[in-house]
């Protein structure tokens, strides 16, 4: 699904505000923020608060304010729109990625896009609980039943057994869910240079869908380094107390000034 030129939303209608927070540190870049499949801008809602930076949640059509509007089922056409909206917006400039999940495949492409148009590239991608792009094929989830979907996303955490108010929201964003989960199943990676930008992979203890393997191979996308970081949780460690350790590792990472030098390890 491409929008013509007469449909498309304004690029303000991508981005949602950062939340309350305090004046963010000087010379740290803004932090562009691309949901998980079924997901909305509100994850990242209190996210400047805690990394005193810029925060710019992302948020894609059927969610939110933008529930009206048809979800994308090809990630392509998602990728080329909300690139328009960024360069529209001018908020690539001193700027990094986070994706989680699918946010992280979507994240990649767009630093592929933004280079593909001469844009500046992000001082930091950061890709979390998302194996590699070329192994994103693997799976074909979104041709579960809506009880066989309701019960995969109940085993990943998103919804804990017996809270009828989280079921309910689940109910009501399956056909989200579902389309981006194709427009995931459906994307191939193609063959591109690595980025020139540093990147860190965060990987979940509990995470079937991200395995360390999976997200150990997203070292071969950047012709910079990689740091990798493990922390506890399973899929959905980004919704619940295991965040703490990546929100203090973004802050670390997103507010070292350039006389810090960057960690030489991985783990």
């Amino acid at each position: 699904m491409h929008l013509t030129e007469r449909q498309r939303p304004p690029a303000g209608d991508w981005f949602a505000g950062p939340g309350p927070g305090p004046d963010p540190v000087p010379g740290a870049p803004r932090l562009i923020c691309f949901p998980y499949a079924g997901g909305t801008a509100s994850v990242y809602r209190d996210w400047q608060a805690h990394l005193g930076v810029p925060v710019v949640p992302v948020q894609p059509p059927g969610r939110g304010p933008r529930l009206r509007e048809p979800p994308y089922t090809d990630l392509d056409a998602l990728v080329s729109d909300v690139t328009d909206a960024l360069l529209a917006a001018g908020l690539v400039h001193d700027y990094a990625l986070f994706g989680h999940s699918m946010g992280a495949l979507v994240a990649y492409e767009v630093a592929c896009a933004l280079r593909g148009r001469g844009a500046p590239g992000p001082r930091r991608l950061f890709v979390s609980g998302s194996r590699a792009p070329h192994l994103y094929a693997e799976r074909a989830d979104h041709a579960l039943g809506d009880e066989e979907l309701r019960r995969l996303v109940t085993d990943l955490g998103a919804v804990a057994p017996g809270d009828r108010v989280a079921g309910a929201y689940l109910e009501r964003r399956l056909p989200v869910l579902r389309a981006d989960l194709t427009a995931c199943e459906r994307y191939r990676w193609r063959p591109r240079r690595p980025l020139d930008c540093p990147m860190t992979a965060y990987s979940a203890v509990g995470d079937p869908l991200a395995p360390v393997p999976g997200v150990e191979a997203w070292r071969a996308y950047t012709g910079a380094s990689l740091l990798r970081r493990h922390v506890p949780g399973g899929h959905f460690f980004l919704n619940g107390p295991a965040r703490r350790p990546l929100l203090r590792d973004l802050r670390t990472e997103l507010t070292r000034t350039t006389e810090e030098k960057e960690p030489s390890w991985t783990y």
